[in-house]
């Protein structure tokens, strides 16, 4: 060999194993990033998710964890690489080569395996969403809305990510390069990243601050906004999570250097212990990485569960079987128009009731926002009429519920539901009023009824209500119907009939989304101008329009202020309704535990190629190989297992405590705790499909190292 060129090239060629596991781990995060892009930036997606609201929340979140999990895997892979690399450099440069022809042939070797395997994660990365898509598509349910459209801006997340690797790739690149001292060049893959004594108390005080900061965090945003009254800048809260991460971070350092069974075992496992300390800043880094992405990958896990099986008990402990409420001016089937369609579908009706609804306008607290030197704080401000809802009389709530409700005049009663959910109910009402007529009536909220299929409305006495309803024109007036039929799971084809003779009667007028109010739209004309629920500002509002053509989308059903509620439909349509939200965040999951093998595999199959002679030299001491493999299996088994067990126990605690606080009053109710035991499921699943990942990885190790099974 004549040129410096031609010897670079062959050690290229002798190494290939370490350019290919850097350019697959490259590849890997680029090819995830994009995927998770390409679908969260999606319209497909974004049609669904509100802006502002907590499913995308949930989603960014997911992502960023994703983002710094990648970033820190490809720069522990590339540091890994050129602490392999150091040796040929340094003897290049002992040989008299310049650093600039080292730099020259290391550059140009970066440029192919970063772009390369960079270029190729993100050409692949779309067309590995779209395949995933189409799969749980086909897996689990297909329709209009399902079909997925990609932004050809989400793009650009991912090119800046593979900016990031390339970069990085680079500057490590040109530091190892730019070392002046040859032997420490020559010496830098012998050296180890042990970590000093870590005392015991870090385990205790670790799990601590993780508690803590989990709770301060979650905690923080409530606080601002109730208490302070602040809206606090984008991110500040995420600043109150940084104990959990210090305290995650000290119990991986306790777990690694001390372990959590004192000193019984300290000379049985003496050679794993040793190596994982030798060894503890680059383990702890990875599951630290590993921790956090799953995490991430049981928070989106649990969102389809759980919301699947409270759904589902919220479905069953119903106590009517179709329920459904109109405008007075809307032409829409009552009694007899039902019971002829239900006897052409040979559905019997048990028992049928209807009853008047008026729209009324109620007193409440208003938050007027102002901008400060601190950025944007609230005050409270009494408005005699707030926003409107909708009123029973007493009559017409026994009629539709079998239960008396005596009420004397000026008091109230508002229905929420069986287990006790207040979020909809203001028990400081204290003035309705007509909104037309101006009549008001001072009034008194006693404790709330009980009754699902009413959720939301209000009850006065006969006289009240007949009196603040005089005068009130048809787009102010509702009916409430439910009615209840023998065999309800079988009346499906009914169900889906009666809801597209409701649609179709339906006029534009009524196309509005459920929070949509004729008194706040009102105020918020008056004021600002235009009012945001209107058709022509829901676009810019982050909401798609209430499409009677789109009657099965989830926009539609989740949002229409007059959606039907029909158990069997319900029930049977339930996975079609939510089928956006439950794939998207099964994609979530699939591409974090994704990441979370292949991470804990890449760092199992390095300690293979570090630790490949200290198992030669075992050996020829004479260890059995036995004993050999039961070292191998502590080291990997501690790299699967430590993540493994503090991710799931964090999220899981983590969701319960969610759980505990979303309510109000806070508590776990009976479709929550369901919810939670189905979560408990998953996990057994997940932990079983990663057990199955650490025994091919173990094998693989043992087979890298020589050591019979």
């Amino acid at each position: 060999m004549r040129h410096f060129s031609e010897v670079y090239a062959l050690m290229r060629r002798r190494n290939k194993k370490q350019y290919a596991l850097l350019a697959g781990c490259c590849f890997f995060s680029v090819l995830l990033i994009t995927a998770y892009v390409c679908m969260m930036r999606a319209p497909t997606v974004l049609n669904v998710l509100p802006e502002g609201g907590d499913s995308r929340k949930q989603v960014m979140m997911i992502f960023i964890l994703a983002v710094i999990g990648c970033a820190v895997f490809t720069t522990y892979a590339s540091g890994l690489f050129f602490r392999q690399k150091s040796r040929e450099t340094g003897v290049f440069l002992a040989l008299g080569a310049s650093r600039a022809q080292v730099r020259g042939e290391l550059y140009r070797e970066l440029g192919v395996i970063s772009l390369g395997s960079c270029a190729a994660g993100a050409v692949l990365g779309g067309p590995l969403a779209w395949i995933l898509w189409q799969f749980f598509r086909l897996a689990v349910v297909d329709t209009e809305e399902m079909r997925l459209v990609f932004n050809p801006y989400a793009y650009l997340f991912s090119l800046a990510f593979s900016a990031f690797v390339i970069v990085m790739m680079f500057l490590l690149g040109s530091r190892s390069v730019r070392r002046t001292n040859i032997i420490d060049i020559v010496q830098e893959s012998h050296k180890s990243e042990p970590i000093r004594n870590v005392p015991r108390w870090y385990g205790l005080v670790g799990i601590g601050l993780l508690a803590l900061g989990a709770f301060l965090g979650y905690m923080s945003s409530a606080f601002f906004v109730q208490v302070l009254h602040w809206y606090p800048p984008e991110g500040l809260t995420a600043v109150f999570y940084l104990p959990a991460l210090i305290g995650l971070y000290m119990m991986l350092l306790h777990t690694v250097v001390n372990g959590w069974n004192g000193k019984k075992k300290l000379y049985k496992d003496l050679i794993a212990t040793s190596q994982m300390r030798f060894q503890g800043r680059q383990t702890v880094r990875n599951m630290l990485v590993m921790t956090l992405l799953i995490a991430g990958a049981y928070f989106g896990s649990f969102y389809t569960p759980t919301m699947g099986t409270g759904a589902m008990i919220g479905y069953d402990a119903r106590p009517v079987d179709y329920v459904y409420h109109f405008r007075a001016d809307q032409d829409i089937p009552l009694e007899e128009e039902v019971r002829a369609l239900a006897e052409e579908y040979g559905v019997t009706i048990t028992d049928f009731a209807a009853a008047p609804m008026v729209r009324l306008a109620v007193d409440g607290d208003d938050r007027i926002e102002e901008e400060g030197p601190m950025g944007i704080t609230w005050r409270k401000e009494y408005k005699e009429v707030m926003q409107s809802e909708l009123f029973l009389s007493a009559s017409g709530y026994e009629a539709l519920t079998g239960e008396r409700v005596d009420l004397a005049g000026g008091e109230i009663r508002g229905v929420i539901d069986a287990e006790g959910s207040k979020l909809l109910f203001d028990p400081s009402k204290s003035l309705v009023t007509n909104y037309l007529t101006r009549e008001q009536l001072p009034v008194t909220s006693l404790e709330p009824l009980r009754y699902d299929s009413l959720f939301g409305l209000n009850v006065m006495n006969d006289e009240d209500f007949a009196a603040l309803g005089a005068g009130l024109p048809e787009e102010w007036r509702e009916t409430q119907v439910c009615f209840n039929v023998e065999n309800c799971g079988e009346t499906y084809d009914f169900a889906k009939a009666l809801f597209n003779e409701i649609v179709d009667r339906s006029t534009e007028d009524v196309a509005q989304y459920d929070s949509w109010d004729p008194v706040v739209r009102d105020r918020d004309i008056a004021k600002e101008g235009f009012y945001f629920l209107d058709p022509e500002h829901l676009e810019e509002a982050g909401f798609s329009e209430i499409d009677y053509a789109q009657r099965d989308s989830s926009a539609f059903r989740l949002g229409w202020q007059y959606m039907p509620e029909f158990r069997v439909l319900d029930k049977a349509d339930f996975v079609k309704t939510v089928a956006v939200f439950l794939i998207l965040f099964v994609f979530i999951a699939v591409v974090c535990f994704s990441a979370v093998f292949v991470i804990a595999y890449t760092r199992c199959l390095t300690i293979a190629l570090t630790n490949r002679k200290v198992y030669d030299d075992l050996r020829h001491l004479g260890a059995s190989n036995a004993y050999l493999r039961r070292s191998v299996r502590g080291q990997v088994k501690r790299v699967f297992l430590v993540p493994a067990l503090v991710g799931t126990g964090l999220i899981y605690a983590f969701y319960v405590m969610v759980m505990y606080f979303n309510g109000n009053p806070p508590g776990i109710t009976y479709s929550e705790a369901a919810g939670l035991l189905t979560a408990l499921a998953v996990i057994a699943a997940v932990s079983a499909l990663m057990y199955g990942v650490y025994r091919l990885t173990l094998a693989q190790v043992c087979r890298a190292l020589d050591i019979r099974r």
